[in-house]
């Protein structure tokens, strides 16, 4: 009888099959791992994208200070619906728009064809209300426009927040995969002794580590379609580039996001340790990667260090293929960074990764 080779592909491969397969088994015993990883990211794009659905301007608040003339400004205003105006002293006046409950107020001044505008200039529905109101009130003065304007408001996908919004949520997803499903789940198995027993196995830690890597990214690509075609039935999110291209991002977010995870938890011995350490490299990139709002609106002597965060790339890549259809070589760039964060973590997860 011939004996098999221990060196065959076929043997030298089985254990790290078989580990990725009980990693699938115990990742669909956790019923509040699948509410994090497939519940949690729906209920939060319905949200926020309800919450900031294109609708019209809410009312503005304006409150007119209490003069001879403060009816005839208030009904001039009242003749247009966006206005909710009220007459009110002036203390009680400044009280509500330091308070927030006003937009604007309008005060008389010393002649009586001059009025002062009070306003909050950091707030836009109180610039907004200063300038409506002022428009509405210089044209029942008698002012004339001499040009004629048509509004056409943009209203079709790829410029609305819901837009901006899906791609973040699935860059934060890769992210919170990559780290809570891959770092969490080594270190829980170090704290309960499994990674103990592998010590004495032949198998190679470079097959362990795989196996958790392609354990992950079984859920994370059915994970992310299936966020993806929630935000095209409900807001009609879609792709102008190539879902090829968008597939791709995905999978080397995912690859990026866990060899983070795998350096993080390589050494870590505690729960509280690898908590500790996930908070503190996801953090800045919950506030400085763009997932809810741009990086722009950061001062120009923070952008380069929100470029190097591993998040950053990821989500300028996607939104340039779905918002702005461009092509493979178009993100070749971030492409290129997020291989090298995976290719570099993994390394040097391999290198200083320990059983014990």
């Amino acid at each position: 009888m011939s004996s098999v080779s221990p060196d065959r592909p076929s043997q030298r491969y089985y254990p790290m099959w078989g580990l990725v397969a009980a990693r699938l088994r115990e990742f669909i015993r956790e019923p509040e791992a699948i509410f994090w990883v497939y519940v949690f990211p729906l209920c939060l794009m319905m949200a926020l994208g309800v919450a900031f659905r294109n609708r019209p301007v809410e009312s503005l608040r304006v409150v007119v200070v209490e003069a001879p003339e403060a009816e005839k400004t208030a009904a001039a205003l009242g003749a247009d619906s966006r206005f909710r105006t009220q007459i009110l002293p002036f203390d009680e006046a400044l009280l509500r728009l330091r308070t927030g409950r006003a937009d604007l107020v309008i005060e008389p001044t010393d002649s009586s064809a001059r009025l002062a505008y009070r306003f909050d200039p950091t707030r836009p529905e109180s610039v907004l209300a200063r300038n409506a109101a002022d428009d509405r009130l210089q044209r029942a003065a008698g002012r004339e426009d001499r040009l004629t304007v048509v509004d056409r408001p943009a209203t079709e996908p790829g410029g609305r927040y819901i837009d901006f919004l899906v791609p973040g949520l699935v860059g934060m997803g890769l992210m919170g995969g990559g780290l809570w499903g891959v770092g969490y789940a080594i270190v829980d198995m170090r704290i309960r002794k499994l990674l103990k027993r592998y010590v004495a196995t032949p198998m190679p830690r470079s097959h362990f580590l795989a196996s958790v890597i392609l354990s992950r990214l079984v859920f994370t690509i059915p994970e992310t379609l299936l966020l993806l075609a929630c935000a095209w039935l409900l807001f009609g999110v879609t792709c102008y580039g190539s879902y090829l291209v968008l597939l791709g991002l995905i999978v080397l977010g995912a690859l990026q996001f866990s060899g983070i995870g795998l350096l993080v938890a390589s050494r870590a011995r505690t729960i509280e340790a690898v908590s500790g350490l996930m908070n503190a490299v996801m953090l800045p990139m919950y506030i400085g990667s763009g997932i809810f709002f741009s990086t722009e609106r950061f001062p120009e002597a923070v952008q380069p260090a929100l470029v190097l965060l591993p998040l950053t790339p990821l989500l300028g890549a996607m939104r340039k293929v779905m918002l702005e259809g461009t092509g493979p070589m178009g993100v070749a760039p971030e492409m290129v960074a997020i291989a090298l964060w995976a290719a570099v973590t993994f390394f040097l997860a391999l290198r200083w990764f320990r059983w014990t």
